[in-house]
């Protein structure tokens, strides 16, 4: 009779934790973004949450409609600004010598670090490239896939504030192509705007990976999945540290209108089987989903090539950062 009962206890327990398991894990969308008249300025926030999400993928996607449009509009537009592109007058300003350094040129990638004249943070972070220390102090880190006649940029992180910004591989008719929204990814503080402080970078490159350490003690590694002209794609897993709240991520963009945004709606699934939902991001407050994607559908007079940004894929995950479970990267 024992032994029953505890059979059936334990078939209970492994049902109720394959029910579990099965759920989809979902992420909270906030919409912080405030209301502007300039092109030039991030003014769209929305955070992303979720209690011990620690992996999940990022990809840039073309817009809906890229292969509509034959011509790309990438000038600035200071027009509705107090700034003329130079300095932002809220912005602290640090000096520094300019430099630009390859950090490695291998047969699919070229990885550049620069360290720009002036830059809004004074933080200079370590970089290790394959176990070999480099000058560090780097204010962009870029990265260029060797898929054709010359190498073209598809991603770029910003070590003093912990920002990054990826885009597919352009059509030939784009040229080097652009990017749009960019996001931060780690325990988010704010300092003026959404930052990760990060203390320490190494990148491997074959395969290619970057490994974070946060000033709070917690740790990411990013690999660079895929880029190709249909995607560039990002695998995330992280380990929190200290005072590492439910927010993993912030997507930053600029929004004034339908047609001048670098993006104007979000679209998500509840569930990966779920229909797709459509807002224009005015009308977005807080949602929850298992796939969200940051784009436009109406052609932009802004940055008009630029991607869509796509988070999904969340996990509650105890895997450290860097093992396989992390996800496969590009190789």
């Amino acid at each position: 009779m024992h032994l029953r009962l505890r059979a059936a206890a334990l078939l209970w327990a492994l049902l109720s934790s394959a029910a579990v398991s099965a759920a989809p894990i979902q992420a909270t969308i906030d919409n912080e973004t405030h209301a502007t008249a300039c092109a030039e300025e991030d003014n769209v926030s929305l955070n992303l949450s979720g209690k011990n999400i620690r992996k999940f993928r990022v990809e840039a996607l073309p817009p809906a409609y890229l292969a509509s449009i034959d011509k790309d509009i990438t000038a600035p537009d200071f027009s509705g600004c107090n700034f003329d592109g130079s300095t932002h007058p809220t912005d602290p300003r640090h000096t520094f010598k300019e430099r630009r350094e390859v950090l490695h040129d291998g047969p699919r990638w070229m990885v550049v670090g620069m360290t720009l004249p002036s830059f809004w943070r004074p933080h200079r972070v370590p970089v290790r490239v394959d176990g070999r220390k480099t000058a560090g102090g780097f204010h962009m880190i870029q990265v260029f896939a060797k898929t054709g006649a010359k190498p073209l940029e598809a991603l770029v992180m910003y070590p003093a504030d912990g920002y990054w910004r990826i885009k597919p591989l352009p059509a030939p008719r784009f040229g080097d192509g652009v990017y749009g929204s960019s996001f931060v990814m780690g325990p988010v503080e704010q300092a003026g705007r959404p930052v990760a402080n990060i203390i320490d970078i190494t990148i491997d490159t074959q395969p290619l990976r970057f490994k974070l350490k946060f000033a709070n003690g917690g740790s990411a590694t990013v690999d660079v999945q895929e880029i190709s002209a249909s995607r560039t794609a990002l695998g995330v897993a992280m380990k929190p540290g200290r005072r590492h709240g439910p927010r993993f991520a912030v997507l930053r963009s600029m929004y004034v209108a339908p047609d001048n945004a670098d993006m104007s709606e979000v679209s998500w699934r509840t569930t990966p089987q779920a229909a797709t939902e459509t807002k224009p991001l005015p009308e977005v407050s807080t949602l929850q989903a298992a796939e969200v994607r940051f784009g436009r559908s109406l052609p932009s007079r802004h940055n008009t090539s630029a991607p869509d940004i796509r988070f999904s894929g969340f996990e509650r995950s105890t895997a450290s950062p860097g093992s396989p479970a992390a996800g496969r990267p590009a190789r």
